[in-house]
């Protein structure tokens, strides 16, 4: 029979793997081959989870009418029945209810709702994805133009800034996602039953492997080339006609819509929101970890650097307790002084990665002959 324990650690890897895969890829495409150094990528991520937490919640609610109290849903017996017993704890109820002061009431109707409702809750999953990658295309879009003109540390900064503030933001404004306490969120997998983790991490994966074909397709295309031109050199790349800011723009909006639908996915597979988890040390600089080691400019070596990255720091964390006895401190800085070493390792041993940037395999001559012959 199977570790319970090893089912649970296999499921938190294949998770962590898809969503750290997403962000991997969109940064790979800004850093590895445009040469964006984007150390706000937390911007996207959290403008996508912050979609997610504030907007098919109040939604779902504003059509069922939750809004206006019990009185107004009397006739549904779902919302009846979820509302009943509430009711005689907190008599406002009856009357109106206020979607962040009573988020765990809202939300637990809707997913009564939501879980006799399978169309409904697809419907809801894709319109809300759709919207966060709309919001983060929209995020790139505004970092880019202060941004993209800077040189590469002013740009590093601007951008690192742009990501706290956006967080920050999530945290002391309780309107939009709760503020310090989160927002639960509806539960698009929830008439799954038993088998919603596994859907939503299958999701997750599929979307991610969809990312990556697409970067690597790019990266393969004429288009690819002209990305290196431009993180190799931006004066040749000018003087070859690229128009290198409008590169960078396009880069930063695709990219960004990428993290933003990563967020959205792991708010959904998370079922609530809180601004604080969505910090720069876990969505930006862990990112950059699993790039750097993997090696940036190269598809493959983000997939193995994520791959590293994500299990040995799950075997960290779910058998620290093994450690405890022997460490001489804190065993919850563990991951993060052991990553720390092993990136400073790599930069002074082998700063290219572990695997290698590759050339482009570029058309062979004999086959641009036949096509000069054929023309």
């Amino acid at each position: 029979m199977i570790d319970e324990q090893l089912i649970i650690f296999l499921s938190n890897v294949l998770a962590y793997v898809a969503i750290y895969l997403m962000v991997n890829v969109s940064l790979n495409f800004e850093y590895g081959f445009t040469g964006i150094p984007n150390f706000g990528k937390v911007l996207a991520v959290a403008g996508g989870a912050f979609v997610v937490g504030a907007v098919p919640g109040r939604i779902l609610a504003s059509q069922l009418n939750l809004f206006a109290g019990y009185r107004a849903v009397q006739d549904n017996p779902v919302l009846a029945e979820c509302l009943s017993t509430l009711v005689q704890v907190k008599p406002k109820l009856m009357e109106s209810i206020d979607y962040i002061e009573d988020n765990a009431v809202v939300v637990d109707c809707v997913r009564r709702v939501l879980v006799n409702d399978p169309l409904l809750s697809i419907s809801l999953l894709v319109a809300s994805v759709g919207l966060a990658a709309l919001v983060g295309a929209g995020l790139g879009f505004i970092a880019s133009y202060p941004s993209i003109r800077l040189r590469e540390d002013y740009l590093a900064m601007t951008l690192l800034a742009m990501g706290e503030f956006l967080r920050q933001v999530g945290y002391l404004d309780r309107t939009l996602v709760g503020g310090t306490l989160g927002v639960a969120v509806p539960d698009p997998y929830g008439w799954l039953g038993v088998f919603r983790p596994y859907a939503s991490t299958l999701i997750m994966l599929t979307v991610a492997v969809l990312f990556f074909l697409y970067v690597r397709a790019v990266t393969y295309s004429p288009a690819g080339r002209v990305l290196r031109a431009v993180r190799d050199s931006e004066m040749a790349a000018e003087v070859l006609g690229i128009d290198v800011v409008r590169v960078k723009q396009k880069v930063l909006v695709v990219s960004s819509m990428m993290a933003a639908v990563a967020g959205a996915l792991w708010a959904f597979n998370s079922v609530a929101v809180i601004a604080n988890t969505y910090d720069r040390f876990t969505w930006t600089f862990w990112p950059w970890v699993m790039v750097i080691i993997g090696g940036a400019g190269n598809n493959r070596g983000v997939l193995l650097g994520t791959l590293v990255f994500v299990i040995l720091r799950q075997a960290i964390l779910t058998y620290n307790y093994l450690l405890e006895p022997f460490i001489p401190f804190s065993i919850v800085w563990l991951d993060r002084l052991l990553f720390g070493i092993a990136l400073i390792i790599v930069l002074i041993i082998r700063p290219q990665g572990i695997v290698p940037e590759k050339p482009t395999p570029a058309i062979s001559f004999e086959k641009i002959r036949k096509m000069v012959q054929k023309s």
